[in-house]
């Protein structure tokens, strides 16, 4: 067995959902591109979180609006993406970089290029030191026809990206290992037999 190697209080769990989050500030439409997501519940309402640097000028849209779009780009939108998280909204206009439409909120600008987008209510924000977490409700999702099969997201349709902070790549999916909740049945049996 190989011997561990220690690598002080590292974050490993990455690679993580790259997400492109969407409002408005100063009444104006804004992005920043978020790979420090989480899902919070599985129960209804849906619950996600999402965690920003106090000093991104989206902060500002999502407290004021108290709603933001979650948008999952796709790998043929990685320079976009990628535009979206090194410049900041507070000196440059990002607002007609990608066609936009909007669902209940005009407030929560979502992103036509991207296959999957969420409209989000403001639950609550999570105050840490340097980071706002903010958590949002899921109040409808917006798919593309082309990446919905009988009624549930196809992943590999969607070629959703993923951001690793080891590496500092963008990365894509891979096939299919095996079946949730089904392939540990062989051990469950294996188990029981003996």
């Amino acid at each position: 067995m190989e011997k561990k190697t220690t690598l002080d209080k590292v974050n490993a769990l990455y690679p993580s959902l790259t997400t492109i989050l969407g409002t408005k500030v100063d009444g104006k439409n804004n992005f920043i591109t978020i790979a420090h997501v989480g899902i919070m519940n599985h129960g209804t309402p849906q619950h996600l979180s999402f965690g920003l640097n106090k000093s991104h000028y989206s902060n500002k849209g999502i407290l004021e609006n108290k709603v933001f779009s979650v948008n999952i780009p796709g790998r043929d939108l990685v320079v976009e993406t990628d535009y979206f998280g090194i410049v900041t909204g507070k000196t440059t206009d990002k607002s007609e970089i990608l066609d936009v439409f909007y669902g209940e909120s005009e407030n929560a600008p979502m992103i036509q290029a991207c296959r999957v987008t969420m409209e989000c209510r403001l639950a609550r924000t999570i105050d840490f030191e340097t980071h706002d977490v903010f958590i949002g409700e899921i109040v409808e999702t917006y798919a593309d026809a082309g990446v919905v099969n009988e009624g549930k997201i196809d992943i590999a349709k969607v070629d959703p990206l993923l951001f690793d902070m080891a590496s500092l790549k963008y990365w894509s999916l891979g096939q299919p290992v095996a079946g949730c909740w089904n392939k540990g049945k062989e051990l469950k049996k294996k188990l029981a037999s003996e």
